[in-house]
């Protein structure tokens, strides 16, 4: 089943904020193998300037899993559990760290959804601001969605 076209630049907002706690950082943290003092130790974050421990760069890129309303779980969009996706291209533009105690809102855009051989790819776009609309940071994935492309005639 084809990805649906109607979903190009509509977007999804995160029903309620997300509190990054201290524990959630340093559980990341661990699972990742990023040990840098600065994610899990309050006094070496402030010796390096930063307010209080920080989120290790990789963190905003599995904010919005927990949104429970972008278009991956909207039947209407067309994706299946299979075909499989996978993960094509990711890039992150940090516009200042995650710090624990943030208070962070999620919106994810569909930018684009094109065919690429028997293969579909479709481009989100995830804002993270912070709770007063200050940008966080910026990720835009490219997904591939294997084999869902309408046959060619």
């Amino acid at each position: 089943m084809p990805l649906n076209r109607e979903f190009i630049g509509r977007t999804w907002r995160a029903a309620e904020v997300y509190e990054v706690s201290r524990e959630k950082l340093r559980d990341f943290t661990v699972a990742i193998g990023e040990m840098h003092p600065v994610y899990l130790d309050e006094e070496a974050a402030r010796k390096h300037g930063y307010r209080t421990v920080i989120a290790p760069p990789s963190f905003c890129t599995a904010l919005w899993f927990r949104m429970g309303n972008w278009p991956m779980f909207e039947p209407e969009f067309g994706k299946q559990k299979d075909p499989v996706c996978v993960l094509g291209d990711q890039r992150v533009t940090h516009h200042r760290p995650i710090h624990a105690g943030d208070r962070l809102w999620f919106a994810t855009t569909v930018r684009d959804i094109r065919d690429i051989g028997r293969h579909e790819l479709f481009e989100m776009e995830h804002q993270v601001t912070s709770e007063d609309g200050a940008p966080v940071c910026t990720v835009v994935d490219q997904m591939i969605s294997r084999g869902s492309a309408a046959p060619k005639e």
